[in-house]
């Protein structure tokens, strides 16, 4: 039931604002302001958060499932569900559900389910892959990886841009023409899985693909005589590119050195699996990450507000722009200008959690969960 919601006694963090000793109000479904909190309204119920912080719903630009629920494995509509479900609790609000180098038919089975299942937080689907080098393959097996043209992607993706929103490719194997053609069907793509030069990632920036997958995992290393596309990512003015923080996809060293060149344009993704043991990924849990069978690591086993921790208290990176990585950048990329913040008229999409960082209270189109 959506109520009039005052959220006080709490530290609000929306986009460049900190705000403390005010009041969020929801109204609707959407954000009405933030007040002082003598300033409330007698008409809303007041829920004293006790000191917690206050901010924007989470966004996952890239996940493929949570605890034992990997959508590729079942492309059921009960696996959507229950992912969709699990990650509200996490306080991950909005999402895109990721699936990983298949066949063209698994593709078009998980659009149709995904167009079947009435989700309530996922904004659509990221393909990553098949169109990669299979010299940076990483957990994506050799031989479903395929190349791109313009009639196969016309055949999965005509119709359904509706679903389909972004897509991981490597760009110094993708044609222009199939660049092009997505930008026509206004998927956003991304720059991974890559063995792309400098020379080869700049022009892809330059036309076309806005954003990078998952930084220094699956690309061409930077190096004193070659670049590659982290130092391409790097140097370029807007380029943007998502982050695994958990210290095992990447340093946290390297975390603070990327943050220092990118700044706003780095952004934070969990790149989280699921235990699974059929399929063509078998994800098997070693302690705080997921591998193969063969050792590969395959994903890791993080929540965005454990990478918001990380950030923190490991890249000494502060809390209000380590929030920032996870709702106003990714939601800037995403031309969501309703989410993401917490600026009025914005969707009521609203984390509440502790020290700890621990979940206290997720609140989903004006709703509490």
């Amino acid at each position: 039931m959506k109520l009039k919601l005052a959220y006080s006694n709490g530290k609000i963090f929306d986009a460049y604002s900190i705000h403390e000793g005010k009041a969020l109000l929801i109204n609707n479904g959407h954000i009405e302001g933030i007040v002082s909190e003598d300033e409330i309204p007698e008409d809303y119920q007041i829920r004293d958060v006790q000191g917690a912080n206050i901010c924007p719903g989470l966004i996952d630009l890239q996940i493929y499932g949570t605890g034992v629920d990997l959508f590729s494995s079942e492309l059921t509509k009960e696996s959507l569900l229950s992912i969709d479900q699990q990650l509200l609790a996490q306080g991950c609000t909005s999402y895109m559900l990721t699936l990983a180098t298949n066949t063209l038919e698994v593709f078009e089975e998980a659009i149709r389910v995904f167009r079947d299942t009435k989700t309530r937080a996922a904004l659509g689907l990221h393909l990553e892959g098949p169109f990669l080098n299979p010299k940076k393959r990483g957990a994506h097996p050799a031989e479903l990886i395929q190349q791109a043209t313009v009639p196969i992607l016309k055949g999965l993706l005509d119709g359904n841009s509706d679903v389909v929103k972004m897509m991981t490719i490597a760009p110094e194997l993708v044609e222009q023409d199939c660049v092009d053609y997505l930008n026509e069907q206004h998927i956003l793509l991304s720059a991974g899985h890559s063995m792309a030069t400098y020379s080869e990632a700049t022009h892809a920036f330059d036309h076309g693909v806005p954003t990078t997958t998952h930084l220094w995992n699956a690309m061409s290393p930077l190096q004193h005589r070659e670049v590659g596309l982290p130092g391409a990512v790097f140097n370029h003015a807007t380029a943007c590119a998502s982050i695994i923080v958990d210290g095992i996809h990447v340093d946290y060293e390297a975390v603070k050195i990327s943050k220092k060149a990118m700044q706003e344009r780095l952004f934070l993704i969990t790149d989280a699996v699921a235990a699974c043991q059929k399929g063509i990924y078998k994800h098997i849990l070693n302690e705080d990450h997921y591998v193969l069978p063969d050792g590969t690591l395959s994903g890791s086993a993080l929540t965005l507000l454990q990478a918001v921790k990380n950030c923190v208290e490991k890249a000494d990176i502060p809390l209000d722009e380590s929030l920032r990585m996870a709702t106003l950048y990714p939601s800037r990329l995403i031309n969501r200008t309703d989410l993401g913040t917490l600026e009025v008229g914005t969707v009521a999409n609203v984390l509440i959690f502790d020290a700890d960082f621990k979940v206290k209270t997720v609140v989903l189109e004006g709703e509490e969960l």
